[in-house]
């Protein structure tokens, strides 16, 4: 979702602005790089309606994050217009991201009553054959471009994710041009990392060549369209940015690059968290080690005191070529990249062909 970070040269360990929560790892649909690996069942010892709300009001102690509902699929879960009409009350900025698929009149005017202030929607092809091959469903290209128009009909602004693979990167731009036409206020971008069943797609995963020449070309096109652009697990973007800037004599504030010029690349841990389905706490979904457990403690000591949040909260401690790159305060690196390809989170992004230059 696009936000504002405020972020400034060093993080403050209390900026929390944005919360990633896997509502339910339930699903309809078997995505090939889908991180929890979701299926159409029920699962045990999800958080209920009263430790959910229990969750937003510890998330509120700490900060005013914008809350992500997510999953899985979040309308399956029954309550969730409840929680997300509680995170309402309580005067955090509710969103949601649902596949689409399960959209309905009834269900976006709830959505609408709760409070929900945006939602997002993966299109991963220009077209239903691509986009079905990658959501492992048939129709369900048509069914989320229903639900988004049913969702734009009840007043709920929307924007369009899409992860980019091999098979779709020649359809970036027919995605955003789809996007500008449905009526979407942002196109965001991922690049995906291989966790879950990302894992067996990894064939499938651009080289760091033709991720710099996408992340160019989005840029270019940041220049021309209305949407709102956001690259996401692309923390070399900003680099890219500043780059470019910098080469057409562009100074770099929020009014010539919106919310770009205020944000860092990879926020694991500094202004962003994931808490999963069953309370366990990560700094992003895609990094999997667990820093707390909102079952055992309150999300206000994990965010504070984890060990993890608090080693990524200070850049120096980045190794390899990430460590001495003088743009690692802008951009960080992907941390889940670097943990999947070497174990360590520490460790250079593997997917960045950028070489930095070593200054005395």
């Amino acid at each position: 979702m696009n936000h504002p970070h405020g972020q400034g040269e060093k993080p403050s360990a209390n900026t929390l602005r944005l919360v990633a929560w896997e509502t339910t790892q339930r699903c309809n649909l078997a995505c090939k790089h889908c991180r929890a690996v979701a299926e159409d069942h029920s699962y045990d010892n999800e958080l209920d309606t009263r430790a959910s709300f229990r969750l937003l009001e510890q998330i509120k102690e700490v900060g005013d994050p914008i809350i992500i509902l997510t999953g899985g699929e979040p309308l399956l879960r029954e309550d969730i217009f409840d929680i997300a009409a509680f995170g309402t009350k309580l005067g955090l900025r509710m969103v949601m991201a649902p596949n689409g698929t399960l959209i309905t009149e009834d269900n976006a005017k709830k959505m609408k009553a709760s409070g929900i202030k945006r939602i997002s929607v993966s299109l991963d092809g220009s077209t239903p054959e691509t986009h079905d091959a990658f959501r492992g469903l048939e129709n369900a290209f048509e069914n989320s471009i229903r639900g988004i128009k049913i969702a734009k009909q009840a007043g709920i602004e929307f924007q369009i994710n899409t992860v980019i693979t091999k098979t779709n990167l020649d359809q970036i731009p027919k995605i955003l041009n789809l996007a500008e036409n449905l009526g979407a206020v942002a196109h965001h971008i991922f690049l995906l990392v291989p966790t879950g069943r990302g894992k067996y797609i990894v064939d499938s995963e651009i080289n760091a060549k033709e991720y710099e020449e996408t992340l160019n070309w989005f840029y270019d096109q940041s220049q021309k369209t209305s949407l709102q652009l956001k690259a996401t697990c692309a923390p070399h973007y900003y680099r890219i940015l500043r780059q470019r800037a910098k080469k057409d004599g562009k100074k770099i504030s929020f009014e010539t690059h919106g919310l770009d010029a205020v944000t860092r690349g990879c926020l694991a841990g500094t202004g962003f968290c994931f808490i999963s389905h069953v309370g366990r706490v990560q700094t992003c979904g895609f990094l999997d080690v667990e820093c707390g457990d909102i079952t055992q403690q309150t999300f206000k000591d994990v965010w504070e005191n984890s060990q993890v949040f608090n080693t990524l909260r200070d850049f120096n401690n980045l190794e390899s070529k990430c460590g001495i790159c003088e743009f690692k305060r802008v951009c960080g690196g992907c941390r889940a990249r670097a943990y999947e390809a070497t174990g360590n989170y520490l460790s250079e992004e593997p997917l960045c062909s950028y070489q930095p230059v070593i200054t005395k």
